[in-house]
C-alpha cells in the first residue's frame, strides 16, 4: 500500500448517484433546452404522469430482458426523450430511473430536466375549422324534419294493504301511480340547424305506486331543442310558431297515472282490489319547417355575387368559386359594428324565374325571406340591362307572398371592377328610382357605404319595433 494514498475505487461513486449525475442535459440539444435553476423535486412534481409511465414501461423490459436474456437499453433510448441521455449518447436507464422519485445531490448539483426541448415539446396549434364544400354541407343544414312524438305513459296503481303489528285490518294503502312525461319542443338560439332533430321522440314513463300510500314518481320531461324560427305544423296547420328564444310547446302530453286500490275504499267496500293501470302518452306526427331569422336578407340570380358579399362583409364562409354555380343552402352571417350591435345577414340561395311556382330550388328556400325584416336586391351589373333582373325579383317575391316586395330594400350593384358594369351603371340609376350601391364585392371597393346603410335600415326596424311595444329581434 503507498501511503496517503487511497484505495483503487474509493473516489467513485455508486452507479446510482452516476446514473443520476449523467442525466445532465447536452449540451448541443437540438432544441436548445438549457438547465433549469428550479431543483428536480419540483420539476418533477409537474412530471411525474409521464415519468411514472415510463418507470412502468422499462420495468416491464428490464423484467423481460432478465428472463429472455435480451439487451434493454436500446428500447430505454428509444422511449425516453433525445434531450436525456447522457454522454456519449447512451441512457443511464437503470440506475437513473430508480432515483427520479428520489434525487440525491451528486457532487453539489442536483439533477435537472429539460421542458423546452423542441423535440419533447408536443405540437399546440390550435385546431383550424375544415373548410366544408358545398355538397357536403347540405348534410349539415337541414330546414325540414318529419318528428313522431309519444308521450310518456303513466304509472299503474299499487295494490297492497296495511299489514302491521297490532293493527289486524289495517286496509288497503296502494298509492296511485306518477303522470307519464311530456315531450317538449324548446327554441334555442345556439341551434342553427335541424339536422340534429331526431325523427322519433318519447317522454319517460311514471312510476307504479307503492305501498302505503305512496305515489309513484311522474315522469321526467323530454326536452327538444329547436332553431329560433321554427314553424311546426300538424296535418298541413300550423299548430306552433317558435320565434323567441327559450320559447317552448309541448308537442306530447304524458298520460295520466293509474288509481291504486286506496283510492276506492268507500263504506260499501272496504277491502277493494280494484286498482288501473296508467294511461299511454300522446301520440302525434309534426312537420317540423326552419325559417331563418335573419334581419336582412340577399336576394338575387344565381351568380350576382351573394356569398362573395356575405364573405366580404361578415366571417360566414360560404362557398365560392371562380366558375358558374348556386348556393344550395341558406347562410347566415352577422356584420358587428364598433357599438356592439349586431345585425345578421342571410344568404337566401338564388332564385329563377318561376321560382314561386316551386320551379328550381322553388319555394324550398323562398320562405327564409318571410323572417327578414329588411331585404339587399343583389344584381349583377355586368349583364345587359341589370334594371330587369330587379323587375323580376320583386315579381317572384310578389307572387310568392302578398306586400313581400314592398319591405324596406336597397339595390346593390355588384361587380363595379368590370368595365361593362361602369357602363351599365348610370343607365340602372336612371330605370330604377331607389337607391343603388355600387361595389366589388371581390376587391371590396365601396364595402363601407353599404355598411353604414345596412346599419341605417337596422336603427329605423329597432325604432319601429319599440314604437309598437314590442321587442327588436337580437341576434
Amino acid at each position: 500500500m503507498r501511503g496517503g494514498g487511497a484505495r483503487p475505487g474509493a473516489g467513485r461513486l455508486p452507479a446510482a448517484e452516476r446514473g443520476a449525475a449523467a442525466l445532465r442535459l447536452r449540451p448541443g440539444c437540438p432544441g436548445g433546452c438549457q438547465r433549469l435553476a428550479e431543483p428536480c423535486w419540483a420539476v418533477l412534481s409537474r412530471r411525474l404522469p409521464a415519468l411514472c409511465g415510463a418507470v412502468l414501461g422499462l420495468a416491464v423490459l428490464s423484467a423481460a430482458s432478465t428472463v429472455l436474456g435480451r439487451a434493454v437499453p436500446a428500447a430505454a433510448n428509444a422511449m425516453l426523450p433525445p434531450c436525456w441521455a447522457g454522454p456519449g449518447g447512451r441512457l443511464p436507464w437503470r440506475p437513473a430511473l430508480l432515483l427520479l422519485l428520489s434525487p440525491v445531490p451528486v457532487r453539489g448539483r442536483q439533477p435537472t430536466f429539460s421542458t423546452t426541448c423542441v423535440r419533447c415539446s408536443k405540437n399546440r396549434r390550435l385546431r383550424q375549422k375544415r373548410v366544408i364544400s358545398e355538397r357536403k354541407l347540405t348534410r349539415y343544414f337541414v330546414d325540414h324534419r318529419k318528428v313522431r312524438v309519444v308521450g310518456g305513459r303513466g304509472g299503474g296503481g299499487g295494490y297492497s294493504f296495511s299489514s302491521e303489528p297490532r293493527k289486524v285490518f289495517g286496509g288497503p294503502d296502494g298509492g296511485n301511480g306518477g303522470d307519464g312525461g311530456h315531450v317538449i319542443l324548446k327554441a334555442d338560439q345556439q341551434m342553427k340547424s335541424l339536422s340534429s332533430v331526431l325523427p322519433f321522440y318519447q317522454g319517460f314513463h311514471g312510476e307504479r305506486g307503492g305501498t302505503k300510500n305512496c305515489y309513484g314518481a311522474n315522469g321526467a320531461y323530454m326536452y327538444v331543442k329547436v332553431p329560433v324560427g321554427t314553424l311546426i305544423k300538424e296535418d298541413g296547420k300550423v299548430v306552433a310558431d317558435l320565434t323567441q328564444h327559450g320559447q317552448e310547446y309541448v308537442a306530447a302530453y304524458g298520460g295520466a297515472g293509474g288509481k291504486g286500490n286506496r283510492f276506492f275504499l268507500s263504506n260499501e267496500n272496504r277491502a277493494p282490489t280494484l286498482f288501473t293501470p296508467g294511461e299511454p302518452g300522446q301520440e302525434r306526427v309534426l312537420h317540423l319547417e326552419l325559417k331563418t331569422t335573419a334581419h336582412a336578407g340577399l336576394v338575387g340570380f344565381p351568380n350576382a355575387g351573394k356569398s362573395s358579399l356575405l364573405r366580404a362583409i361578415s366571417s360566414a364562409k360560404p362557398a365560392v368559386a371562380a366558375y358558374p354555380f348556386t348556393t344550395l343552402n341558406a347562410h347566415v352571417g352577422v356584420v358587428r359594428y364598433q357599438d356592439y350591435e349586431q345585425v345578421a345577414v342571410a344568404d337566401i340561395p338564388g332564385l329563377i324565374k318561376g321560382a314561386h311556382q316551386n320551379r328550381g330550388l322553388g319555394i324550398a328556400f323562398l320562405r327564409h325571406i318571410e323572417r327578414c325584416r329588411f331585404l339587399l336586391y343583389v344584381v349583377d351589373l355586368s349583364v345587359s340591362q341589370p334594371w330587369i333582373q330587379l323587375q323580376d325579383l320583386k315579381y317572384e317575391l310578389e307572387q310568392y307572398k302578398k306586400g313581400l316586395s314592398e319591405r324596406p330594400c336597397v339595390v346593390i350593384g355588384n361587380k363595379i371592377d368590370l368595365a361593362q358594369s361602369r357602363i351599365n351603371l348610370p343607365l340602372l340609376k336612371e330605370q330604377i328610382g331607389e337607391r343603388v350601391i355600387a361595389l366589388s364585392a371581390l376587391t371590396g371597393d365601396n364595402l363601407e357605404e353599404l355598411l353604414l346603410h345596412l346599419r341605417e335600415l337596422y336603427d329605423t326596424y329597432v325604432r319601429t319595433e319599440q314604437s309598437r311595444g314590442q321587442s327588436p329581434v337580437k341576434w
